[in-house]
């Protein structure tokens, strides 16, 4: 196990920005304000197209009518007609005139919607009430509208409509017309058929209301974190393009800004001393070494797009991401890369994504160690694997219970960080989610001495990257 000595930090990966954090921590803060405002009601605004309420209740009332048809043309049973047909008439020609007023695809506003949805409620309670109240099996259609309402729209409406639902249901278990058969009988239940009706209904509004609502809202928060996972991601992958970049415009350069170079300065040792001519050959060369230092200030951390700037060694990869720490006066941070004597360690691709990962999860453990981080590259045969290990408390067991999942933090405020970062519980899933895309398996434990203890580990043909061979002299470039 041969220790690697740390780099040095990059002169820019601690510093603070105007605000005092940087453009990543500012991006997860408007993200995690985005999640509040989700809570809030705010986030899910706009999610029912107008077209989507016309569709359902053009379906309610194909089947509203098609019922009543059924009942009374077919199985012959009493039926108040006219009631029945105005009400389904008022649905019709409230959904003709929505869609003669607004285009489908408009996004309904909460109030809109909520406004819509209770009106399909008290429009279907008004049906029930003329085919036999909470007698009628139909009555159950009830917790629909609250449903929708519960995926679709902020707690406050739905809360309201999951009243009115309730206030309907307890309505129709007093009071109805009689139900309609071919002995038809005044609205009389016993007392306990109501008040188990009653219940049952409420119990069935409340608990799938509860559950949809659940649903929207962890696939909700979900969709964010990754929404944020795609943004690091991106950003990542612009660094490394721009890298490239830089590295292959100092190789295509190289050679021309030479030979600028030698041709100038024979121009001057012909030239007469004192001669407008010397003094601009002086200026060509100065003007050349000038681009030769600025392509070497761009490249002094290549990552170019051919073959070799592609890939890099563990030592290379461990030292990347210990740099932005690797001066951190309060934590000692270390890396190894250890494997059998046997085996050469491999080169992996360069991958923005693992690179981000590994360097999150070390500036965690910078933020909880007490006085020492450790990180492991470890190779076999078949496998390699990158672990981070600190001495400190390691994961809390209700954290430990929940970590990978997004908004899942014990990590201080910037003020009691040393990292400066702000905790907000996306950075594991954003490590996690980043790494498994890319064939790892993440493992997240405490260690038997203590100390957090997070380890990734890929089939090595996965990650390693071909070995290249000279095409004149048939030799390993490395």
């Amino acid at each position: 196990m041969a220790p690697v000595s740390p780099p040095e930090a990059h002169p820019k990966a601690s510093e603070p920005t105007t605000s005092g954090l940087s453009g990543l921590d500012r991006l997860r803060q408007a993200l995690l304000q985005d999640a509040a405002d989700f809570w809030a009601g705010g986030a899910r605004r706009g999610r029912l197209r107008t077209r989507t309420l016309i569709r359902l209740r053009w379906l309610a009332v194909i089947g509203q009518t098609a019922t009543v048809l059924f009942v009374g043309l077919v199985l012959k049973f009493p039926l108040p007609w006219i009631p029945c047909f105005i009400l389904i008439g008022v649905a019709a020609a409230l959904n003709i005139v929505i869609s003669m007023a607004s285009p489908g695809q408009r996004l309904a506003g909460d109030r809109e919607a909520a406004g819509q949805i209770a009106f399909d409620i008290l429009q279907l309670t008004g049906m029930l009430y003329l085919t036999g109240g909470t007698l009628n099996p139909f009555s159950l259609l009830l917790i629909a509208p609250v449903t929708l309402a519960a995926a679709s729209l902020p707690l406050r409406h739905t809360l309201a409509l999951g009243l009115l639902a309730v206030a309907a249901n307890i309505m129709l278990s007093v009071s109805a017309w009689p139900l309609p058969s071919a002995n038809a009988v005044p609205f009389d239940p016993p007392i306990i058929n109501r008040i188990g009706a009653v219940i049952a209904r409420i119990l069935g509004v409340i608990f799938t209301a509860a559950y949809a609502w659940q649903a929207s809202a962890e696939a909700a928060r979900m969709q964010l974190a990754l929404d944020t996972t795609h943004v690091v991601l991106a950003r990542e992958q612009r660094l490394s393009a721009l890298g490239a970049l830089a590295a292959a415009a100092a190789h295509e350069l190289g050679t021309p800004l030479a030979t600028i170079a030698i041709v100038a300065k024979e121009m001057a040792r012909s030239a007469p001393p004192g001669g407008q001519v010397r003094e601009d050959a002086e200026l060509l060369i100065s003007q050349a070494e000038r681009c030769r230092e600025i392509l070497r200030r761009l490249t002094a951390d290549p990552m170019a797009s051919d073959a070799v700037h592609e890939r890099m060694s563990l030592l290379q990869m461990v030292q990347e991401a210990i740099a932005p720490h690797a001066k951190s006066p309060e934590v000692r941070v270390e890396a190894m890369v250890s494997g059998p004597l046997d085996v050469e360690a491999p080169d992996i691709w360069r991958m923005p994504e693992v690179l981000h990962a590994v360097t999150s999860f070390v500036e965690n453990a910078v933020d909880f160690a007490r006085s020492e981080v450790l990180v492991t590259a470890r190779f076999d045969n078949h496998s390699l694997s990158i672990e981070v290990r600190d001495d400190g408390p390691g994961f809390a067991p209700e954290v430990l219970a929940k970590l990978g999942e997004p908004y899942v933090t014990s990590r201080p405020g910037a003020e009691g960080s040393r990292s400066g970062h702000v905790g907000m519980g996306l950075g594991f899933f954003i490590a996690k989610t980043l790494l498994e895309r890319t064939g790892a398996v993440v493992d997240f434990r405490n260690g038997r001495r203590g100390g957090a203890q997070i380890t990734a580990k890929w089939p090595r043909g996965v990650i390693e990257a071909p070995v290249i061979v000279d095409p004149f002299t048939g030799l390993d470039e490395q």
